[in-house]
Parts: C-alpha cells; sequence; structure tokens
C-alpha cells in the first residue's frame, strides 16, 4: 500500500504510531533523490495526522546479499555494507524523532554447524553493535537498541535465539545501557517459551526497551497473527504484567505497545484494517479483563492463600549470617517436610480458575 494511504488509515483507527523498515518506506537500491521524496512524503502524512514513529528497524535480511547474514556474513565485504546501511537508516531515525531503533538478526545464523565459527560470528555482531553505538552518542541521537531474539526462520539456526541469550550478549557491549530488547510474542513461543515469564526477566534486568505483540499457536512456523489470537492465557498474563506488574500495582512498562502481526493472506483491504483494528482492541479488552480481575476481593483472597506475596519476602532476614540460619532449628530440625505430602497445597489450581472466570466474562 501508498505510505500516505497507510499513515492515513491508521491514524483514522485510532493508532499512536507506525513502524518501518527502510525498505519498507523506499525500495532497496533506490537512488538518494528517490529516497528522499519517499522520506518527505512520509514526514507530510505524519504532520498532517500527528502519527508517531516510535521506532525505525533496518531490513538486513529481504535481500540475496544478506543470504548469509549482515554484521556476521562470512564475507566481510557484506558485513561493511551492512554497517553502511543502518548508519543511513540511525540519522533518518533521528530525523523523524525515533528513540528506539531495533535490531532484528533474521539471517544471522547458520544451517550447518560447520559453515559458520560461531564465537568469531558473535564478535562480529558485538563489534558491529559497538560501532552504532559510539555513532549515536557521538551524533548525540536521542537513541537506544533493542535486540529482536528469535530461535529459527529464515535460517536453520539464529543467533542471540532467546530472550535469555540476547541478555548475556548485552553485557558484553561496551555500551550495555544503550542495548536492550524487543522481544516478540511468537518467536519466544516458537521455541516453546513463556512469553510472558520472559518479558517478566525483561523487565527485571531493566532491558525491555520496546516490544512486540502478536499472536502464535504452538511451536511452529512465525505465524504472526493479530495479537491473543494464540495463547489468550499468556496474553492475559503479558497485559496484566505491562499494565499492573510494577509495585503496587503501577504498570510495569511504560513504552509503546507495538503490533508486530501480518493481515492475513485470506483478507482483502478491509481485512487488513480490521486485523489492525483487532490488535488494539484485543490488547485494551485484555487490559480492562486483567483490572477486574485485580479488583476482585476473592482473587485477592486467592492469591494470598496461595502465598504469592510471601516470595517478594527476602528468604534471609536482615543481617543474617550462615551461623544465623544454622543456629535456626525451625529452618531443618524443626521443619517438617512430611507435611507437604497430601498437604499443604498452593490453591494455585483455583487461582487459574478465577483467571478463567475473568477472562471469559463470567465474571
Amino acid at each position: 500500500m501508498d505510505t500516505v494511504h497507510v499513515v492515513e488509515k491508521l491514524a483514522e483507527i485510532g493508532a499512536y504510531g507506525m513502524t518501518f523498515h527502510d525498505d519498507d518506506l523506499f525500495a532497496f537500491g533506490s537512488t538518494e533523490e528517490q529516497r528522499r521524496h519517499e522520506i518527505e512524503r512520509l514526514k507530510g502524512a505524519l504532520a498532517a495526522t500527528g502519527l508517531k514513529i516510535p521506532m525505525i528497524t533496518t531490513n538486513l535480511f529481504s535481500h540475496p546479499v544478506f543470504k548469509d547474514g549482515g554484521f556476521t556474513s562470512n564475507d566481510r565485504a557484506v558485513r561493511r555494507f551492512a554497517v553502511r546501511k543502518v548508519l543511513r537508516n540511525l540519522d533518518l531515525a533521528a530525523e523523524l524523532g525515533a528513540t528506539t531503533f531495533v535490531m532484528w538478526g533474521g539471517r544471522e545464523g547458520a544451517e550447518y554447524d560447520q559453515a559458520k565459527d560461531i564465537r568469531a560470528a558473535l564478535e562480529r555482531y558485538r563489534e558491529a553493535v559497538n560501532f552504532l553505538g559510539q555513532y549515536v552518542l557521538d551524533k548525540g541521537y536521542n537513541i537506544r537498541f533493542a535486540i529482536e531474539p528469535k530461535p529459527n526462520e529464515p535460517r536453520g539456526d539464529i543467533l542471540l535465539p532467546t530472550v535469555g541469550h540476547a541478555l548475556a550478549f548485552i553485557e558484553s557491549l561496551e555500551h550495555p545501557e544503550l542495548v536492550g530488547l524487543n522481544p516478540e510474542v511468537g518467536h519466544e513461543q516458537m521455541a516453546g517459551l513463556n512469553f510472558a515469564a520472559a518479558i517478566a526477566q525483561a523487565l527485571y534486568h531493566g532491558k525491555l526497551y520496546h516490544i512486540d505483540l502478536n499472536g502464535q499457536r504452538g511451536i511452529k512456523y512465525d505465524q504472526d497473527l493479530v495479537f491473543a489470537h494464540g495463547d489468550i492465557y499468556n496474553a492475559f498474563a503479558l497485559v496484566d504484567l505491562l499494565e499492573f506488574g510494577g509495585p503496587g500495582g503501577v504498570p510495569a512498562y511504560t513504552g509503546p505497545r507495538h503490533f508486530d502481526y501480518k493481515p492475513s493472506r485470506t483478507e482483502d483491504e478491509s481485512g487488513v484494517w480490521e486485523s489492525a483494528k483487532a490488535n488494539m482492541a484485543n490488547y485494551l479488552i485484555l487490559k480492562e479483563r486483567a483490572a477486574s480481575f485485580r479488583a476482585d476481593p476473592e482473587v485477592q483472597e486467592a492469591l494470598q492463600a496461595a502465598k504469592v506475596d510471601e516470595l517478594s519476602v527476602p528468604t534471609f532476614g536482615p543481617g543474617e549470617s550462615y551461623d544465623d540460619i544454622i543456629a535456626d532449628r525451625s529452618a531443618w530440625e524443626e521443619f517438617d517436610p512430611s507435611l507437604y505430602y497430601g498437604g499443604k497445597g498452593f490453591g494455585f489450581v483455583r487461582l487459574q480458575q478465577l483467571v478463567t472466570e475473568h477472562l471469559t466474562g463470567a465474571r
């Protein structure tokens, strides 16, 4: 679709903003004149509608030149070309006011173990991210980077496949404060992982810089369905975490809620915009359901019975030493683990049933 038409339709259905890859706006290999023409058209549409560009990313995966990756290609010339492509798009991100630059390394990987020295590939990945981070600092751009993990597809195995891998990689960088995560629902679930749990860990480390919301039904190809058109229980847990998961029930995440999905190929253009509206509607429905869940006295009682809050109590008292816990007879000599056999249940099933009742509108 034409860029201006897309901006106008997104504004019409109530979106806050839009994001894009460079090659979405202008064709790969465009001249500078062609590139500037499309950029100015976009800027005009944004000014007319008020839509924002909170995030930009660079396509280092579609063109055959990136068949073996961008930052980690075995071909050094390709790696240098990839960095130049990203530098141009960082300048564009700054021009449009984007504050997050997402890095999805969809081609950074391999199909054959002997084809790629993984340690060298990670060093080249690190080298590129360090280089680009220094560019942002030297230019004074208000931009942070967000790595988007994915386990496979289009490569057989992709580097930094999960949130955990990416967190470890970030700590190796020269400026780890500049780099966080952009996790995607389907990508974690493709690996059989719990997306809400991954987001909780990203929040724990202070590294949730952006988020991609969509739907996924199990361990298969990347479906990119409408948000919540997959594991709706996990979608509920995710929205509850993002909106009410901070201390005292305050929002745990304050960044944009971004939908990285694909309209179904079965639809015409009206179906495209219906799917865009469905993403936003589903998030808001789950937000309302989560608020209702949190406010229910029976839920509060069930949470207390399940000792959910007790997990926030430190295991050790202030200043407690090894000798103190060894001397505490209640921690060992007087503790009776047999009471937990057939007893001292946590009530998690009841709690989950209350989730079901709120989620389905039965309460």
